[in-house]
């Protein structure tokens, strides 16, 4: 075996030209395995950040109101009351389409939207100054509101000089009571509909500002993740009991369409990958073409190693063995640069995409198999070889 291993690397070495091209189609199969899968990967964590920042355990709920069949905002806290075992929180969500101003300084694309006190520990924020909403602002429709860092900066300088300052959406006046604190990390992306431009104002004020009569959108939030499907039967039967038409209302939940971006997504990967492994397919076939010729070339040396005594599984394991090894070594090189460009396409994409280790053992193992799935037949054929003929042949 180590004879065999020897005589390998002295025949790969001997024909560096020949090896390396017969090593590349094997290289680029491996790398192109290892870069498509990392960079799915890499995607796929990156959305689930995502989701997981918007939260992944909050139900959307909302419906169509009609003239004759409503439900009011009281009827819907009785049943968050009733439910708490099921619901962590709960807020009413209107959105409000008005322009934000403050002396000559306006701001159009900031977020304005009335909730209740809970939707700050819904998004998971803190207050970096002053207070939050509160209940009774919502039950006195208090002309308050929290802003998000990026508004104070613009309008006020500064968060702390916001505190206490007013601010007008179509032309009404708010006081601002709170600040929240900075969300967002990056410089570059500290700017116009970011997460920190946003106002919040009292549900119950938001209403009036939309000029609706009803509130048909709501959030509410699980204790955990595996207690969703419990929420979302629950709330399908209140609006159900409420409305008596599933077409008038829906229920979505943030985890089943993680779910299905994951398995989206995961399906992505898959495929990709799979069309990287045609061209190890072809690789394959680049070492049974090479092996074949390598075989014809060395016909009179296979036959005076016969005719000294070499049996026919030292023969074929000889070969088998020589493209195995130029299968590795060209695993190995494709492993190394597909690491180092998943790496450094996953920075340029701004994702974190390192490689796989499942994408890395999958490809080297597949190397492998290569070089003994198709250098079996040429090294079969060597091993088969009469002594006398080859030893004729020129």
């Amino acid at each position: 075996m180590l004879q065999s291993f020897k005589m390998a690397i002295k025949s790969i070495w001997g024909n560096k030209m020949r090896s390396f091209l017969t090593m590349l189609g094997i290289i680029i199969g491996v790398a192109s395995v290892i870069i498509l899968v990392s960079i799915v990967n890499g995607y796929m964590s990156y959305m689930v950040e995502s989701f997981a920042s918007m939260g992944v355990n909050q139900i959307t709920a909302r419906y169509t109101a009609l003239p004759s069949r409503s439900i009011d905002v009281d009827e819907v806290y009785e049943f968050y009351g009733e439910h708490k075992d099921l619901f962590e929180s709960m807020t009413p969500n209107v959105s409000v389409s008005a322009a934000v101003k403050h002396g000559s300084d306006a701001m159009d694309s900031t977020t304005v939207g009335g909730y209740s006190e809970e939707y700050l520990d819904i998004k998971g924020y803190e207050m970096a100054y002053g207070r939050n909403l509160l209940y009774s602002d919502m039950l006195a429709r208090r002309k308050v509101a929290v802003i998000g860092a990026y508004v104070a900066s613009e309008l006020f300088d500064s968060m702390e000089n916001a505190l206490g300052e007013d601010l007008k959406l179509d032309g009404d006046s708010y006081t601002i009571v709170g600040v929240v604190e900075r969300q967002t990390e990056s410089a570059s992306d500290f700017d116009d509909g970011c997460t920190d431009d946003f106002v919040w104002i009292p549900y119950s004020r938001a209403v009036k500002m939309s000029r609706n009569a009803v509130i048909n959108n709501y959030i509410f939030t699980s204790y955990d993740i595996s207690d969703t499907d419990s929420c979302t039967e629950a709330l399908k039967e209140f609006f159900y009991d409420k409305m008596k038409n599933e077409n008038l209302y829906s229920v979505t939940a943030m985890s089943s369409l993680l779910d299905t971006l994951n398995e989206q997504i995961a399906m992505m990967s898959m495929m990709l990958g799979g069309i990287a492994g045609i061209s190890l397919l072809v690789a394959g076939v680049g070492v049974m073409n090479i092996m074949l010729v390598s075989v014809t070339e060395r016909t009179r040396e296979i036959g005076i190693r016969k005719a000294l005594g070499a049996k026919k599984r030292v023969i074929l394991q000889q070969f088998v063995i020589e493209a195995a090894v130029t299968s590795t070594i060209g695993g190995i090189i494709g492993i190394l640069i597909g690491s180092l460009a998943s790496t450094g396409i996953g920075t340029l994409m701004g994702i974190d995409a390192p490689p796989t280790f499942s994408a890395v053992l999958i490809s080297f193992t597949v190397s492998v198999g290569i070089g003994l799935v198709f250098g079996y037949m040429p090294a079969s054929r060597a091993a088969k070889l009469n002594p006398i003929d080859a030893l004729r042949s020129e």
